[in-house]
């Protein structure tokens, strides 16, 4: 009888760029102040990628430092998956395409998927399934942003949110459950597309002059209804998720929300009962960094060795689509 393998995250890493953006620089841009910023979103400082630094250069250094952490070397990664709503090049080639490239990765599988600030845990389904299919034996799984570059600095209601930033993850094999990838959610509801979204430059909108002077080539958000959105389904999620796998939130080592609002992980935290200092919190520092957001919070929990061998991880994520998704794991890198 052929043993039972189970997916297994098997490394952690991430690149943030060195530019930090204060709450007191954007206030020199747009009629904002820091007060404003903290009080409505806890946000005090976001970093910015270089000119120069495109989306694959972030998700580059990322997948370096993973990949080493992993004691691997590239040739042996099977697939390269990237989440990003901030690609290199607008329809091809994917970024995934460039970073394996940038890694001296030739014959492998090599896409992006486009699942917002959910991305990453979109990935984490899909390499499981992967995995555990056999397909292959180690996938490296990228969430990486330069949302500075398709976000409006005009709009104050945006441009004090977002930040760049690269995650990246080794998913590989393991034959002890306890180590392994235990559940992932993934849902969605396109009903409420309009909520989050960048509405110019694709077939719907295609780039014209009107388009750009309407700089609807940025990302627009309706914050209200997104707060309430977000607050009922990440907490409903996660009671799913534990519920479905019989586990109560005191096995859960640590909870990882994507890193929206700080008042939104609070709501979620609160109604979920979990202590703060079990509460994985970086949206101080990064702002939002989509699908970056959730592996940067692992490596910043990683790198203060709070995350050991076996901690277990619970992942929560709500964006624009609407896209949603939940991940029980262990950790199980050294």
């Amino acid at each position: 009888m052929e043993k039972l393998i189970y997916a297994s995250l098997k490394s952690i890493g991430a690149y943030i760029p060195s530019k930090i953006v204060t709450n007191d620089d954007l206030s020199k841009i747009v009629d904002t102040s820091d007060e404003w910023i903290t009080k409505r979103t806890g946000i005090k400082e976001r970093r910015f990628a270089e000119k120069n630094e495109a989306t694959s250069d972030l998700a580059t250094k990322a997948a370096k430092l993973a990949i080493a952490r992993a004691n691997l070397k590239p040739s042996d990664i099977d697939a390269i998956i990237v989440a990003t709503i901030s690609p290199d090049y607008f329809c091809m080639p994917s970024t995934a395409c460039v970073v394996a490239h940038n890694l001296g990765i030739i014959g492998k599988p090599a896409f992006d998927i486009s699942a917002a600030c959910s991305g990453f845990i979109y990935l984490i389904y899909l390499a499981k399934s992967l995995i555990e299919s056999r397909a292959h034996k180690n996938i490296l799984v990228i969430g990486a942003e330069k949302l500075s570059s398709i976000t409006d600095m005009q709009d104050r209601s945006t441009c004090i949110l977002f930040g760049d930033g690269a995650g990246a993850v080794v998913i590989g094999t393991t034959d002890d459950k306890n180590l392994s990838i235990l559940d992932v959610n993934c849902a969605s509801n396109g009903q409420y597309q309009d909520f989050l979204m960048t509405p110019g430059c694709g077939s719907r909108n295609p780039t014209n002059d009107k388009v750009l002077q309407e700089r609807l080539q940025f990302i627009k958000m309706k914050g209200n209804e997104i707060f309430k959105l977000a607050v009922k389904t990440l907490t409903q999620d996660v009671v799913e998720i534990l519920e479905k796998n019989a586990l109560s939130k005191d096995s859960i080592d640590f909870f990882i929300p994507h890193q929206a609002n700080l008042r939104i992980i609070s709501a979620v935290g609160e109604a979920l009962g979990f202590p703060k200092e079990k509460i994985a919190l970086t949206v101080q520092k990064y702002g939002n960094t989509s699908a970056a957001s959730i592996p940067m919070a692992i490596n910043e929990l990683y790198e203060e060795g709070r995350i050991k061998q076996g901690s277990k991880l619970l992942l929560d994520a709500f964006g624009g689509g609407l896209t949603w998704g939940s991940a029980i794991l262990a950790f199980n890198g050294q």
